[in-house]
């Protein structure tokens, strides 16, 4: 395989360890200023504030999600993610805000390209397969 075969992951299409947790943040950081009824699903540590480790799974994950290092599986085990969020309601409100939040992260972030191209197809996908409740 060339070099021009050669698979990029979107970890290292947006910039590394450092830019993946900097989407991940800025991901909180818009879902906290533009989807209240979503933040108050998570945990908070005041009022429309999530906690840092919530904050810091999120990024840790996004890193191995990504292409990245597998640190959140060596330290969370497998993420779960249908487990993981069956606690909370997930109907395509709580869809979409998670979609736009994640969106306006990544436009702050200048994620485009094909790196854009593929989250949004995933995130969208994930996002869909993770609702467990009506409307």
């Amino acid at each position: 395989m060339s070099e021009d075969e050669r698979f990029v992951s979107p970890y290292d299409l947006i910039g590394g360890r450092a830019a993946v947790e900097r989407l991940a943040h800025a991901f909180y950081d818009a879902m906290e200023e533009l989807e209240p009824e979503l933040t108050a699903l998570h945990d908070l540590k005041a009022p429309g504030k999530v906690t840092d480790d919530v904050r810091s799974w999120f990024a840790s994950f996004l890193v191995m999600w990504t292409g990245g290092p597998d640190d959140y599986m060596n330290e969370r085990g497998h993420p779960r993610l249908r487990l993981r969020h069956n606690r909370v309601p997930i109907n395509i409100a709580m869809r979409d805000a998670w979609l736009r939040a994640m969106s306006v992260a990544m436009d702050r972030c200048g994620v485009g390209g094909p790196a854009r191209e593929y989250l949004d197809n995933r995130f969208a996908e994930v996002a869909n397969f993770l609702r467990n409740a009506e409307g």
